[in-house]
């Protein structure tokens, strides 16, 4: 009897199966147009996405004022001015010359060079002083004689 039972259950259950599939035949056909859909909703934005992406990247200006205020927040002094500025392969890198000691005359002030390292998208990725210097004194330049 315990086999007669499974087989009409499952026989029940194919009955079910096939009465649904006839009843509602848009159940079969909402799934596949949603599914080819979904693909190219999936283009489209990844589409937008590159294209926000590059609208949303920062112009060099952005990146520039950002990083002077990136470096005056983890350090504590103000630049004066950016020296180099050039995009690299993983982002852009500078070098900003900040104010360390203010003297009197100002020409005996103590400036320093920081080189600066920024991500693509701007965002300060390291910095580390590369010379120190007073404000009066030119770099030695060396002769090829």
């Amino acid at each position: 009897m315990a086999m007669s039972n499974t087989s009409s259950t499952s026989n029940t259950h194919r009955s079910q199966k096939s009465r649904t599939s006839q009843k509602d035949p848009t159940s079969q056909k909402d799934p596949t147009p949603q599914d080819a859909d979904e693909p190219e909703t999936g283009r489209e934005t990844s589409g937008r996405s590159r294209d926000e992406a590059a609208r949303s990247r920062p112009t060099p200006m952005q990146v520039l004022r950002h990083a002077r205020d990136q470096l005056a927040e983890l350090t504590g002094l103000e630049a004066e001015s950016v020296s180099s500025f050039e995009r690299t392969e993983d982002g852009w890198a500078l070098e900003v010359e900040v104010l360390e000691m203010a003297r009197v005359p100002d020409t005996m002030s103590l400036l320093a060079s920081y080189q600066v390292e920024l991500d693509a998208d701007g965002e300060l990725t390291g910095y580390r002083r590369v010379r120190r210097y007073e404000r009066g004194r030119a770099d030695a330049r060396r002769s090829g004689r």
